[in-house]
């Protein structure tokens, strides 16, 4: 009797112990996909939607030039090339405020992501848009998956950010940016 109840005791911290550690897991998840978003800085290719609530003549959506610039009503042309969303809501928010709106409500969202690039050995090569969270391995699959050929073992990556462009050997959990360039080597056997 004593065996059964420690063996129920035991079964039902297991259950709550399990409950309570995939809450904790997806809240760590969360918060981490979260935070990469937070810090994803726009560059060339991006598309966002600015709105200032109240006022539909300053709202609107643009794809950011070449030149990492954006012209906006009253502020000009405005460089938005390395700057988070929060950075171009507070950039834009001081920019009206006083002269043009007393206390702007400025939003910044990010419509659509820059694409990644993918080559060598897999069906589809091709750049394809960004998504928050992906990895090598889901690439590859967005990609239609890897030829006969492919090595993976030879996987590399170029970072957007990396003034070098010096490849980087990686793993399929490796995650990926925008901008980045993936090269998928083939095998010898």
């Amino acid at each position: 009797m004593v065996t059964f109840s420690m063996f129920t005791i035991f079964n039902k911290f297991s259950r709550y112990g399990l409950k309570v550690l995939t809450i904790l897991l997806t809240t760590c998840i969360v918060s981490f996909a979260a935070n990469a978003i937070d810090n994803y800085r726009l560059d060339t290719g991006d598309t966002i939607s600015i709105t200032v609530f109240g006022q539909d003549d300053l709202s609107k959506q643009t794809l950011i030039s070449d030149s990492g610039k954006m012209t906006y009503p009253f502020l000009g042309e405005i460089n938005v090339r390395g700057l988070t969303e929060i950075e171009l809501e507070h950039l834009i928010h001081k920019g009206l405020e006083g002269d043009y709106l007393v206390n702007p409500n400025v939003s910044v969202a990010i419509v659509k992501y820059r694409p990644f690039f993918i080559a060598g050995e897999v069906k589809k090569a091709g750049g394809y848009p960004y998504q928050p969270g992906l990895t090598i391995g889901k690439s590859i699959a967005l990609a239609g998956g890897l030829t006969e050929r492919a090595s993976l073992d030879k996987i590399y990556i170029i970072r957007a950010n990396d003034k070098s462009q010096t490849p980087t050997l990686v793993k399929l959990n490796t995650p990926i940016g925008p901008g980045d360039i993936i090269s998928i080597k083939q095998s010898f056997f």
